[in-house]
């Protein structure tokens, strides 16, 4: 049998994983992340700078031209009309090249910029599916929402304050201070006096707006979880009459996010008004330093004027530093909170294992013990099974016996605390695990669909198939029974987790899936419990064909359909407590003939 045919990414957007490689302090990740983003586009950074540098020079040179022609104008006997005309045409030069420039400037770095944006979404992406299935199974899909679409946001405005804010401002102080000391030593001591003021007024504000950014940051997420689980939980609330109770609890959470939200706000109020009534006032001083210089014959009035715009570019430019604090406040916060998931080591690592070409089909359990991480309970207790290629084997018992825990060991979800579990004779930690499960199929019991055609869901993750092949599929799962009937047949869409369609339906769908992938490892989890009489019949024939020749696990409550079991499991509390054919443990009248007894008078 030839390994499946699998789609591959294409690889063409950057991964960023490895810059989260060794970071376990969070104080550290905003700042190697930046660096690293920094060192891995520096070619892009350095046009845009050269290109802002181009299209920004306008702005430095315009109050030198300006002073010149005050000079000129209130010294007339000194220049001539010329030097006047000059500087005009100087000037309108300068601001005419920023038309092709600046948009050059912006189409260049938006581009870097939203690069990093769509890469940084990837790598998340790549993690993920890189992550155990206990690791999911924790992780709140609002919670993970709210990461994937504010806080990759967030740090996609935190990179553009950096490219389109920061680094202009930088340059810009730069510039003014050079020229300020070429004309004045005196003027550019004052100017020194404003950088330490104005650190002194980030430091007041720092700490507390970083707490009340990180205080705001979990409130989303918790509004954004529990909106998810409210969606969810619809059909349950208004059949039993809960709509109040579940707007009275929403209600709790929304206020906490709207306290939270008036806290980051007026401290961030705060800091923006201290910041600029200090800029103000040094701007007030500024004025009357430089009209006191020019009093005593220390200055032009020119260089007045010069000195007052240089000082006002400062300020603003200092200014817009503190206001865009806050946005980098809150993009470091969102940078850990993305971090949560980046630096996790919870993964399913598939390097240097195994590389697998066929599966053959037997499975061993050898005393194995299972123990949910945190819990000093063993949910599998001692347990052991030979299955040869070809055997369909059996799980019963009450809910909670082990039996999901059990398949989910098969499938490489989960891995034995103790004792082994092999596939063709090697442990399943040494298989890659991608590979294997391409000779795998399940059929869960609750079947998940996506939004899609019904052909789309059946043909999930298979790229070449023939006609004949996807026909002989729909007629071994009935597909046909239901969708003869739609407009649109195979082709018609199946809204959000199947909400147009049946249960039964869902799972015929689910299970063509399965026979789609022509697995050699085959796990049914309560596969027919959602079928009605005729559909379920159909089904059954299906398997029967299927499952010939392929090992098969199957999860029942329905004892009726494992009659045909080459050998059934009773599992209790972990562990095995009979095993044997029907026929066997019918006539044993133990535990199973209990739980038959049982199910027919329940049914």
């Amino acid at each position: 049998m030839k390994k499946k045919n699998v789609r591959k990414p294409d690889n063409s957007l950057p991964d960023y994983r490895s810059f989260f490689e060794g970071v376990k302090d969070d104080d550290k990740v905003a700042s190697k992340l930046l660096k690293n983003f920094l060192a891995t586009n520096v070619r892009e950074f350095i046009v845009s700078t050269l290109l802002f540098i181009v299209k920004h020079c306008a702005v430095w040179i315009i109050p030198l031209i300006t002073s010149n022609v005050i000079n000129i104008a209130t010294s007339p006997s000194s220049h001539s009309v010329s030097e006047l005309f000059l500087n005009g045409v100087v000037l309108v030069l300068l601001v005419v090249q920023n038309l092709y420039t600046h948009v050059l400037y912006i189409n260049y770095t938006s581009r870097a910029l939203r690069g990093i944006g769509a890469g940084l979404r990837n790598s998340l992406i790549k993690k993920l599916q890189q992550l155990s299935i206990t690791y999911h199974n924790e992780l709140k899909s609002g919670a993970l929402q709210s990461k994937f679409i504010r806080d990759i946001e967030a740090i996609e405005q935190l990179l553009h304050q950096l490219i389109f804010s920061l680094i202009p401002c930088i340059m810009t102080i730069a510039v003014t201070v050079c020229v300020t000391v070429s004309k004045s030593l005196t003027v550019t001591a004052f100017f020194a006096i404003i950088i330490p003021i104005n650190v002194f007024v980030v430091r007041m504000f720092r700490k507390k707006m970083s707490k009340d950014n990180r205080t705001f940051r979990k409130e989303v997420e918790n509004v954004s979880t529990k909106i998810t689980t409210m969606l969810e939980m619809i059909p349950v609330t208004k059949a039993h009459g809960l709509e109040n109770t579940e707007i009275s609890k929403m209600e709790t959470s929304l206020k906490h996010l709207k306290s939270a939200g008036i806290t980051l706000d007026r401290s961030q109020a705060q800091f923006g008004s201290w910041s600029w009534v200090v800029g103000n006032l040094m701007s007030v001083i500024c004025l009357v330093f430089t009209g006191y210089m020019a009093y005593i014959g220390k200055l032009s009035v020119g260089e007045v004027v010069l000195f007052q715009s240089y000082f006002s570019t400062i300020t603003g430019n200092i200014q817009s530093l503190l206001n865009i604090y806050p946005e980098f406040a809150k993009g470091t916060e969102s940078i850990k909170s993305v971090s949560e998931v980046m630096i996790s080591d919870r993964i399913e690592n598939n390097d240097g294992k195994i590389r697998l070409r066929y599966v053959h089909g037997t499975v061993r359990f050898k005393n194995v013990y299972y123990r949910y991480p945190g819990s000093s309970k063993d949910v599998i207790k001692n347990f052991s099974l030979n299955v040869e290629p070809g055997d369909c084997v059996a799980l019963v018992g009450a809910s909670g016996s082990g039996k999901s825990t059990v398949m989910n060991m098969i499938i490489g979800f989960l891995h034995a605390t103790e004792g082994e579990v092999d596939i063709d004779g090697k442990p399943i930690e040494m298989l890659n695990l991608q590979d294997y499960r391409h000779f795998l199929a399940v059929v869960p019991q609750n079947c998940i669909l996506f939004s899609g055609t019904i052909k789309e869901n059946i043909l999930y993750g298979i790229t070449k198939y023939t006609d004949e092949q996807l026909e002989r599929v729909l007629e071994l799962a009935n597909i046909h029974e239901f969708t003869d009937k739609l407009p649109d047949g195979i082709n018609t869409m199946v809204e959000e987790h199947g909400g147009n369609l049946s249960g039964g339906q869902k799972q015929r769908i689910s299970i063509a899936r399965a026979l789609m992938r022509d697995p050699r490892i085959i796990i049914l989890d309560e596969a027919t419990s959602a079928l009605d009489n005729i559909s379920e019949y159909h089904v059954q024939q299906a398997m029967a064909g299927l499952i010939k020749g392929r090992t098969t696990f199957i999860v029942a409550h329905r004892l009726s359909t494992i009659r045909d079991a080459n050998k059934i499991i009773v599992m209790e509390n972990g562990e095995c407590v009979e095993s044997g054919t029907y026929e066997e443990l019918m006539k044993k009248k133990g535990k199973f003939y209990e739980l038959k007894t049982l199910s027919e008078i329940n049914s």
